[in-house]
Order: C-alpha cells, then structure tokens, then sequence
C-alpha cells in the first residue's frame, strides 16, 4: 500500500535517511523540519499518515499533535522519540499519537507499523450506517466517503455531490436537481457551478480507478454502478 507520508523531522541527516527509505517502499514523502512548517503543510495537503519527531525546535512534536487533534485532523500520527521512558510513551498516546518508535529506526519495522496502523484505521473509519455504489462508500453521519479502500478527502459540497450521486446512482440527476439539493432550493446562480464542482470530484475519484460520472450532455450527472 503506497502512502502519502508527511515526516516531521529537524535532523536533516536522518530525515534524508527515512524519507529515502520510505520511498524505496514505494511512498510519496514529503518532509518539515520543524513544528511551525508541519502545521502548515497539514493544512495545504491531505497526508495518509504523519511520523513525528518528539522533539522540534520552536513547536515541539508534543504541541503539533495536540494542535492537529484539536482541529479534528484524524490522519494517523506515529512518533519518533529517542527518550525511552514509559512515561514519554504514555504521554504521546494520550495526546493523541497512534504509535510511536524508538530511535535509531529500523525500516523494516517503520513501514510494517505504518501499514498495520493505516489497516486499524480503515476497520474503525467503516461505520454501520454507509451507502454504496460500486466501489464507491459513503457515511453520511460522519461525512466521510471512500472508494474501494481509500478514503476521498473531500470538500464539504464535492462531499454533498458525491451523496446525491450515489444515492441515485444509475439515475441521471439534472443541473437543477443537483444545485437544489447541494446548495439549497433559493440558491441563485448563473454561473456553472455544477460542472465546475463535479470536474474537482473527478479528479479526487480519478486517484483510485476509472471515472465513474457520467456526463448527460445538456441535462446532467449520472453515477454509473
């Protein structure tokens, strides 16, 4: 399984050395060396997973954590530490860490940690109350959406599309059907919206297969099953 992996690592030697080995087994890794930049590339980019270092200069690894479950990121997080002690473990797991290794790292253990840690989080993401569609699952209590084993980090509207698609999927929706149900019965626009909103859905889809939208030219959407 290929991940998109951010590693928050100050030491600029070991941070080539896993980022290098993360890529050998076939991740895409991109890497901070410090508190402030991680915060700020969780923010601009969807992330499978973060490895964070304990210690940071200026935001400590502690502090980014706690600040990411506080803004409802629910990405894994598995911590590097170099200290040993129970009580550090501890306090990672209970400010929300998912795992943690011990400096010096062994790859071999880093990427089967990191895997089993993205297969628990696919178990417990998959609630009772889905709908689907082909390859296609969504939550809606917890507006969440998958396709196939991935999940989609969707917008709030691509989101709302993609729950009216798949609700009637194989039924064609029109332009007005959809801006009724997404944006609201008094929403007024002259703009395409619609299409523009269901070209950024395509492209989050596109990731994992084929597209599964049809195109009803001069009319509408269709989620093909």
């Amino acid at each position: 399984m290929s991940l998109q992996i951010l590693l928050v690592e100050d030491d600029l030697h070991l941070q080539r050395q896993i980022a290098g080995q993360l890529a050998g087994f076939g991740h895409e890794v991109q890497v901070a060396g410090d508190g402030t930049e991680a915060l700020s590339l969780v923010g601009r980019h969807a992330f499978d997973v973060v490895i964070l270092d304990w210690m940071l200069p200026s935001v400590d690894g502690i502090t980014v954590l706690r600040e990411l479950r506080a803004e409802g990121m629910d990405m894994p997080v598995l911590m590097l530490t170099a200290l040993g002690h129970t009580m550090d473990k501890v306090e990672g797991l209970e400010a929300g860490a998912d795992d943690y290794v011990v400096k010096p790292v062994d790859p071999l253990e880093l990427n089967a940690r990191l895997q089993a840690l993205m297969r628990a989080r696919k178990v417990s993401e998959r609630p009772a109350n889905t709908i689907a569609a082909g390859d296609i699952v969504i939550s809606p209590s917890r507006m969440a959406a998958w396709r196939g084993d991935q999940p989609l980090n969707l917008s709030q509207t691509e989101f709302k599309l993609l729950l009216e698609l798949v609700r009637d999927a194989g039924t064609v929706l029109t332009r007005a059907m959809l801006i009724e149900r997404v944006w609201g019965r008094d929403f007024v626009t002259t703009t395409n919206i619609v299409d523009a909103h269901i070209r950024q859905l395509r492209v989050k889809l596109l990731q994992y297969g084929e597209d599964p939208i049809g195109t009803v030219r001069g009319i509408g959407y269709v989620l093909q099953v």
